[in-house]
This record gives C-alpha cells, sequence and structure tokens, in this order.
C-alpha cells in the first residue's frame, strides 16, 4: 500500500462539514478524525464542536481561544467535568502507514477498527464527550464537558492550563473530573510526574593532534552517564497502585569537528516521579542524585495521586467493572489534583498506540466507553 502524508490542505476537502452528535459513537470518532487538527491548527475542529455544543439548549457555552467548556445547570448536588483535548501529534510521514490517510475502517479478526492520526490520542474519547453531551438532557450529576487545544506540545501553551486561569469558576465547582486518555477500556489512576533538565560539562577546545593541550568536555560526561546506568529505578506503592518511576538520558549533544577536542557537552534527562513525591521533593532527589552539578530545568510536572479513595471514584469503578491501574505517563489529571478536583483516566484505545504510525482503536471499544459512562453518569 502507498500513500501520501497528508496536510492540512488536502484535508479541507475529505473532512464533514459539520459534526452529527446523535450518529454512533464510533462513526462520529471517524468524522473527528478527518478535521485536520494538529497542535496550534484547532480551530477548524473547535469551531464544529461550538457549533454543535451551542445548539443544545440544555448547555450554556464558553469558548477561550480553541478551548471550549459546556456547563449543564440542572442543580444536582454533584458536579462532574469529561475533559479532552482536540489536538493531535503531526500526521505520520511513512509511506505505507494506514494512519497517513485521514481514517479507514478495517475489518481485523471480524472486528470494525479504525485507523488515523488521533484514533487513539485522543478522539475516541472527544466523540464519548460530544455524544454524550447530545444524548444527556439529564443526569444523576451535573456535568461540565471541557474540550482544549495544545495538549501535545509544551505545557505553557495547554489550553486546559489557559482555561484554569481565565475561568476558574467554570471549572473548581467540580466534585470529580474524568479525562478521557486512552486507557484501553480501564480505570487508570493519578499519574506520574514529569520533569526535564540539561547538565552540561565544560572543557578546553585544542586541536585533537595535540589533544594533551585541551581538556576533553564530552570525556568529562562520563561520570553523569555512569550515574544513569546505574541507577536503579524504583516503584512505589500510592493508594493500592504500583508506580515505576524511571530515570534516563534523551538527548546529547557536543564536538565542534572532527579534529577539535570539544570544550563543551550537554545531556538532557528526563525523570519520570511517583506521585508519593511532590515536585519540591523530586527536585530535591535528582539534585543528590547529580551532586556536584548545576541542573538546568526546562519543565516541571506535578504528578497526581490516584485519587481512587473518592466516593465518585468508587461508584465509577463499579460501572466500568475492571479492577484500576496506574497511568505511568503524564497527563492532565495532574492540573485537576493541583486545584483540588480528584480526577482520573479513563477512555477507550491502548496508549501504546498513540502517536505511532499505525494508530487505531476498535468500534466497540470507543462503544463500551460511551455505556460506561453513560450508564455511571445516569443510575
Amino acid at each position: 500500500m502507498t500513500t501520501t502524508p497528508q496536510t492540512a490542505d488536502n484535508f479541507s476537502d475529505i473532512g464533514p462539514q459539520e459534526l452529527d452528535l446523535t450518529q454512533d459513537v464510533a462513526e462520529l470518532t471517524r468524522d473527528l478524525l478527518d478535521i485536520f487538527s494538529v497542535s496550534s491548527d484547532e480551530k477548524r475542529i473547535a469551531d464544529a464542536v461550538e457549533k454543535q455544543l451551542t445548539s443544545l439548549e440544555h448547555l450554556s457555552v464558553t469558548r477561550d481561544g480553541d478551548s471550549i467548556i459546556a456547563r449543564t445547570n440542572w442543580g444536582k448536588d454533584k458536579r462532574i467535568v469529561l475533559a479532552g483535548h482536540l489536538d493531535t501529534v503531526p500526521l505520520p510521514q511513512v509511506e505505507g502507514s494506514l494512519g497517513t490517510v485521514p481514517s479507514q475502517w478495517v475489518e481485523e479478526d471480524g472486528e470494525k477498527v479504525l485507523y488515523g492520526r488521533g484514533a487513539t490520542d485522543m478522539k475516541g474519547g472527544v466523540a464519548v464527550q460530544l455524544a454524550l453531551a447530545a444524548a444527556l438532557t439529564d443526569a444523576h450529576y451535573d456535568i461540565t464537558y471541557v474540550f482544549y487545544d495544545h495538549e501535545e506540545v509544551a505545557s505553557e501553551l495547554s489550553g486546559l492550563a489557559r482555561l484554569m486561569r481565565n475561568h476558574e469558576s467554570l471549572l473548581t465547582d467540580a466534585d470529580f473530573a474524568v479525562l478521557l486518555e486512552p486507557t484501553n477500556g480501564t480505570i487508570e489512576g493519578g499519574c506520574n510526574g514529569t520533569m526535564r533538565f540539561w547538565i552540561h560539562t565544560h572543557g578546553k577546545a585544542s586541536h585533537s593532534g595535540r589533544s594533551w593541550v585541551g581538556e576533553n568536555a564530552i570525556h568529562k560526561m562520563a561520570d553523569v552517564l555512569g550515574r544513569l546506568a546505574t541507577y536503579e529505578a524504583q516503584t512505589y506503592d500510592v493508594e493500592g497502585l504500583a508506580f515505576r518511576e524511571g530515570l534516563n538520558a534523551v538527548q546529547i549533544e557536543g564536538g565542534i569537528a572532527g579534529n577539535v577536542i570539544p570544550d563543551h557537552s550537554k545531556v538532557h534527562i528526563n525523570y519520570r516521579f511517583a506521585p508519593n513525591k511532590t515536585l519540591d521533593q523530586a527536585i530535591a532527589h535528582v539534585e543528590n542524585v547529580f551532586e556536584g552539578y548545576e541542573l538546568e530545568f526546562v519543565d516541571k510536572s506535578s504528578a497526581a495521586r490516584p485519587g481512587l479513595d473518592a466516593e465518585l471514584s468508587r461508584s465509577l469503578i463499579e460501572s466500568v467493572g475492571q479492577e484500576p491501574k496506574p497511568k505511568y505517563g503524564w497527563t492532565d489529571v495532574a492540573r485537576f489534583s493541583e486545584i483540588g478536583i480528584p480526577a482520573v483516566n479513563f477512555g477507550p484505545g491502548d496508549a501504546l498506540l498513540a502517536h505511532t504510525d499505525n494508530e487505531h482503536v476498535s468500534a466497540e471499544a470507543i462503544r463500551e466507553c460511551y455505556r460506561a459512562l453513560y450508564q455511571w453518569l445516569t443510575a
């Protein structure tokens, strides 16, 4: 199979003119896939989502850039947030990948499977949100639906963070939040925190023919790499879930030319830490591991505790009917946790397929997620 990588231009004639929120939720997922929505290009999908939400009389809708909040106001005792991001990472550039076409249904072992960028991360979850928004004209709880831009890029661009700054009162009255990130149909509690930092080593440049005159900055990096190679990542039990940590070099730079002793080298390190640590404790840990070096931090995001002891969490677990698991990657449940709202991850699709060239999700996984949340919200 040979395909051509897609761009916003050749998506424009393929995607739906508008969304039908009452159709089968799996087909709604396909319509969302066929709207180009790579980070920083979410306007078209945000326009389509806003148009349908504002047509629903039981919702009040607020838009901020390409992020949207839609709320019911039924006067219920409790309020639930259902949240998901609208953007995707860039499209695959590999010819022959099913992910390079806007979307495709494929029959696999008697099951319908949907391929396309965002199928797993996370248009299936967004489709479930939209289908519920249209179907639930009353429920056991009030519901706040949140759709936001710029999740797949640097945290300072986050649409959810912007909503929390600009429209705090529309979010902080919630009692519980569900982020519809892919979890393979089970609940994943909390998330690991993450931080990234550079360590620099310095030397003295010289001609490599007279290397003894210089000081090799790359050789000096051996100590840092040795500490990483011998580091034993720990697993911590947090509220009954086992969170495994990780400390890894993810990038390294250095060197001037093939005949020059380098005077500078740097390594980029990522630390994924369990929610038994605060951000300050995690910083103190890596500073201890790399004692003697200056750490240049470029990203810091707190972990989130699982929140499985919350009453609403227990009722959701019962509705889903599967044993909860830990979320190893960082997700926006941490942002909800920071403002005092217990939150879990629950959505269709396998997170291991997210961002891959052949990203896909089964139709039944999307429908099952919808059924579980519908049952929970109306029980």
